[in-house]
């Protein structure tokens, strides 16, 4: 039984931390852009791109929930899951929780900059979207390694 729940820890783990860096960035460029709306209301559209681009590293992290949810076997079957494979599992959740972590943080920080960008000069949004992308790479790295890592773990 414990392999089993070491297997629902990495998938909460997963979704638990990667959600948390997408809720401390959007929090961040959230507060940006509200300081920048409050001076000049038409900006809003521009403003909730880069607020949004921050959320997908939760996205990520829930994507790595199910991925794992879906290699348990039949419900009769969950005590046979050994620890090893229960670590395996937990371990393979750690890149998409880490990264999605971290690059949520950073993606808001770079995202309140792109604000700062738009209040100064609204055309350049697609600049600030650009700089918040490379963060980005991270994020979708990190869900790729939790994917090829899962695809080599077999839970019986």
């Amino acid at each position: 039984m414990l392999g089993f729940m070491l297997v629902i820890l990495g998938s909460a783990v997963a979704a638990a931390l990667a959600g948390a860096g997408s809720a401390v960035g959007t929090g961040i460029a959230g507060q940006a852009a509200a300081g920048v709306v409050s001076e000049d209301p038409e900006k809003f559209g521009s403003l909730l791109v880069l607020q949004a681009l921050p959320g997908t590293q939760g996205i990520y992290g829930l994507v790595g929930l199910f991925m794992i949810i879906n290699k348990l076997p039949a419900m009769g079957d969950l005590g046979n899951i050994t620890v090893a494979s229960g670590l395996a599992i937990l371990g393979a959740a750690l890149p998409v929780a880490l990264t999605g972590l971290v690059s949520g943080i950073y993606q808001g920080k770079v995202c309140a900059a792109g604000c700062n960008l738009v209040a100064k000069r609204p055309g350049e949004v697609g600049k600030g979207m650009v700089f918040a992308v490379i963060v980005e790479t991270y994020a979708v790295l990190g869900l790729l390694g939790t994917i090829l890592l899962l695809q080599r773990i077999d839970l019986g």
